[in-house]
Formats: structure tokens, C-alpha cells, sequence
């Protein structure tokens, strides 16, 4: 009888085996405990695993979010992290430049040219962050930050420029408002330095060539003016991705201008794309848990050798081979509408689900992929699919030329009068607030522009779907009718 309690015991307490993450031995300790103590101690043993399981997965979710502050940090905001790649010349050489500025007093001006995506923002930042080092300096130096989709003309920039440097037009008791007082200000500000007393400026112009399009260009000719002379010690630094940018400016700007240029391209080969991607996914060394950065590193070191997650990354690269597109397969929300579910893959990083896995990614790439305007397709009504039909058979016929709306609704009757079914059957006041809609979506536009006194039905239209996207939207979309389908699928409409 004894023998019979204590095996139902055992057989109690192996069904709870897959119970117990922590290990095979916890679990014989467990039922060891269960055959030689008392009930209430076997209880109090149970108690402690779970407890130990519980705070466990506390430390491994706070792991988690430090890896989602530092991986978002690194792609959002663009932080100087870890080593540049291909740029190294460049690099040097503007180090060395601001260096003479900041150390020696030396004005300079330099453009850096390069495409979207290339790393000038990137570039600067890490020039920056060395300098910023360099003992004595980060307490004697002034930043200034420009924008020109910010800063449209001069007198909005120079009262951003007044703000950075702290002289919000305020000097003594005299207030001025005026873009010549504030002009005259601040050029009397700067010419009363020298290179051995005042503060070195740095200004940087970010997109420089909508600085070129300010009325005679008086911003850009009084800095670059006095970065020539022996005055306060200034650097102009501008980013533009125009490589025509010195055409742009004014003859009396390009005489003061130093014509040092630093160009950036993109010229790193694949095997130092799949470099940078591991690298930018691994844990930095002064992550306080060193074990868990181990074991995440070394998954991305085996996640950068997965052929699946090269076949991704060799298809990205082939089309931009830019970090900007590496960063959107990479980063933590897709955009921040979208419901829940459509993350990117490292918001797939959880405590249940601790490391990036080759599904992960390749999840994320046919987000990144995804067509908006098939997306948009996917949410219409069947009449508006019809109406999307009826363009596209119309766009064959007559390759490529605008429709009105009673083309459309002409091809659409056909294809009622054809099927024969009263479901498709609608007044054709409904069919137009259907089409409207269509315009609201931005998938059809007008030729011209609307007249008030021209007819709706009769105004030009042009179709921004191609026979691929349609094609491809009428695959997914959910329960698509089967005459619908067929229509779409027939190489021309029914004449």
C-alpha cells in the first residue's frame, strides 16, 4: 500500500516535468524530495523553482528592452557607433580640418557631396564625437545646426543662429526685431574675435544647395565672407547630395568660397555589406550582462552566414546599397500606424523570444517590400475593384491613354450585361461616389486641373496602377468573386 501512494507520488510529479525550465536536475531534485519529505516540503521546493523561474524571466526581459534601447538608439537617431566603412579617407580629412579650427584657430569651409543614404549625417557625427574629446576643446567650441527644409530664408535662419549662440535678440536694454538689426548683430558678434580669444563656430548647413535658393544669397556670402578673413574662427560645413551645387551659388559666394570638397559613394563590396549588417545588430562590449551579449553576438554571427538571410541581404544590396535601406529592414516599427503585427524584426525580440532568427528576417524584408498601393486595393469594396478593372482593360485597348468616367462606367456596364447578375447591378450614382473614392485614394488623378464649370463624368483621368500591381493585389485580396477574377485575367474587355 505504501509502495502504490508513493508510485502515484512519482507518476504526479513526472507529469509535471515539462513544467520546470531550469533544468533536468531540478526536476530529480524534486522528485527525490517528493519519495523522501513530507508534502508541505515537497510544496515549499515548488514554490522556490517557480520563484526562481519568475525572477529569471525579469532579468531576461530586462536584457531584452536594453538590447531594443541600444539597437533603437543606433538606428533612429543615427548615434556614432562603431567603426565607418569606406569612408576612412574622408574621415580623416575632416577631422583634420575641424582639428585646425578648433585647436588652432584656423576658418575653414567644405562641402560634403554624396547621395541620400551615403553617410554624410553619419560622417559628421563621428567627426564630432572625436573632436569632442580632444581635451579643452568640448568647453570652447560653439555648434550651429541648419537646416534648409527648416531654415526656408535668411531671416529664419539668422534667428535660429541667434538661438544656438544664445544672443536671442537681446543686447543690453535694446530689443530689435528687424533682419538687418539682426544681421548687423551678429556680424558685429563675430568680426570683434580673433583666432587667439574667441570661441571657434561651427556651422553646418544641412541640406546646403536650398540655402543656394535664398534671395542673393546673403547668408551663405556674409559666413563664407567672414571665414575668410582673420576674424572669430568659423567652419562652414555643408551636405548636399546635388554634385552641381557649386553652380548654384552667386560669383561673390564662390570667391569666398575654399572649393574643398569631400565626396561620398557607396563603394564597399558585398562580404563588407554583410559586415556591416552583423555589426550593426551586435551588442557593444560595455553591455552589462556579458553572457547574454555573448550568446547574442554569436546568433548574429550565425544569422550573417544563414543562406536565406544572405539571399535577403544580397537582394537589398543589389538594389541600394545604401545603410538607410539596411537600417528600414532593421529597424523596430515599420511606421507608426500600423496596427498590431506589423513590426519589423527586431520587435520580435521578446523574453519568450530572445534572439533574431532567419524567419524573423525574412518576415521583415516582405514588410519592407510590400506594395502600399496593393495594400490599398486589398481594402476596397468589389465595386471599386470592378471600376479598377474596367481601367485596366481600358489602359489595354487604348495603351495607355486617359479615361473619363463614362468610359468606365461603359466597360463596367459591359461586364454586367455579360454576367448577367444583379449584385453588380448599380445606379450609376453609386458607381460614381465609388470612383470619386478612387480619386480620394490618390489611385486614379485628373490630367488637368478641375474646372468648375466641367462635367465629372467627361474629365481625363489616368490610372497609378500598373497590370502587376492589380494582378498581384487581386491574388490576395479576400474572396475575390471568381467572375471578377476571370475579368481581370481576360487579355481584353468585351467589345
Amino acid at each position: 500500500m505504501c509502495f502504490i501512494s508513493y508510485r502515484n507520488s512519482l507518476t504526479l510529479w513526472l507529469t509535471q516535468l515539462f513544467c520546470f525550465p531550469d533544468g533536468i536536475d531540478n526536476v530529480l531534485f524534486i522528485i527525490v524530495s517528493s519519495v523522501a519529505f513530507p508534502r508541505k516540503s515537497r510544496i515549499s521546493f515548488v514554490e522556490m523553482s517557480s520563484r526562481k523561474s519568475k525572477s529569471s524571466n525579469l532579468i531576461q526581459a530586462d536584457y531584452v528592452s536594453q538590447v531594443q534601447r541600444i539597437l533603437r538608439e543606433r538606428f533612429c537617431h543615427q548615434s556614432p557607433h562603431g567603426n565607418l566603412f569606406g569612408v576612412q579617407v574622408q574621415y580623416k580629412h575632416l577631422i583634420e580640418l575641424l582639428k585646425r579650427t578648433a585647436i588652432h584657430g584656423e576658418s575653414n569651409s567644405v562641402l560634403i557631396i554624396g547621395p541620400r543614404g551615403s553617410g554624410k549625417t553619419m560622417l559628421i557625427n563621428h567627426a564630432l564625437k572625436e573632436l569632442m574629446e580632444v581635451e579643452g576643446v568640448s568647453e570652447n567650441i560653439l555648434q550651429v545646426h541648419l537646416n534648409g527644409l527648416l531654415q526656408i530664408n535668411d531671416k529664419i535662419a539668422l534667428k535660429e543662429i541667434t538661438r544656438q549662440l544664445n544672443l536671442e535678440n537681446v543686447v543690453g536694454d535694446k530689443v530689435f526685431g528687424s533682419f538687418a538689426e539682426n544681421l548687423s548683430f551678429l556680424l558685429e558678434a563675430l568680426k570683434k574675435g580673433d583666432r587667439t580669444s574667441s570661441c571657434p563656430v561651427i556651422f553646418i548647413l544641412d541640406e546646403f544647395d536650398l540655402f543656394a535658393h535664398h534671395k542673393n544669397q546673403t547668408l551663405l556670402y556674409n559666413l563664407l565672407d567672414i571665414s575668410q578673413s582673420a576674424q572669430t574662427p568659423v567652419v562652414i560645413i555643408g551636405l548636399t547630395c546635388r554634385l552641381d551645387i557649386l553652380e548654384l551659388l552667386e560669383k561673390r559666394v564662390k570667391s569666398r568660397f575654399s572649393h574643398r570638397q569631400i565626396h561620398l559613394m557607396n563603394s564597399f563590396s558585398f562580404p563588407q555589406y554583410l559586415k556591416i549588417f552583423k555589426e550593426q545588430l551586435s551588442l557593444p562590449s560595455i553591455f552589462p550582462e556579458k553572457i547574454f551579449a555573448e550568446k547574442w553576438n554569436e546568433n548574429v554571427q550565425s544569422l550573417s552566414e544563414d543562406r536565406s538571410v544572405k539571399e535577403v541581404l544580397q537582394k537589398h544590396f543589389n538594389v541600394s546599397k545604401n545603410l538607410r535601406s539596411l537600417h528600414m529592414l532593421l529597424i523596430l516599427l515599420l511606421h507608426f500606424w500600423f496596427c498590431l503585427g506589423n513590426m519589423l524584426a527586431l520587435n520580435r525580440v521578446t523574453p519568450s523570444h530572445p534572439f533574431i532568427t532567419a524567419a524573423d528576417l525574412m518576415e521583415a524584408n516582405q514588410l519592407c517590400s510590400m506594395d502600399s498601393k496593393g495594400n490599398i486595393v486589398h481594402g476596397l469594396s468589389v465595386l471599386e475593384i470592378c471600376l479598377i478593372i474596367a481601367m485596366k482593360h481600358l489602359n489595354d485597348i487604348y495603351e495607355e491613354e486617359p479615361f473619363n468616367f463614362q468610359m468606365v462606367y461603359n466597360e463596367f456596364q459591359k461586364f454586367v450585361q455579360r454576367k448577367a447578375h444583379s449584385v453588380y447591378n448599380f445606379e450609376k450614382p453609386v458607381v460614381m461616389k465609388a470612383f470619386e473614392h478612387l480619386q480620394q485614394l490618390e489611385l486614379i488623378r485628373p490630367m488637368e486641373r478641375t474646372s468648375v464649370n466641367a462635367q465629372r463624368e467627361y474629365q481625363l483621368m489616368k490610372l497609378l496602377l500598373d497590370n502587376t500591381q492589380i494582378m498581384n493585389a487581386l491574388q490576395k485580396y479576400p474572396n475575390c468573386p471568381t467572375d471578377v477574377r476571370q475579368w481581370a485575367t481576360s487579355s481584353l474587355s468585351w467589345l
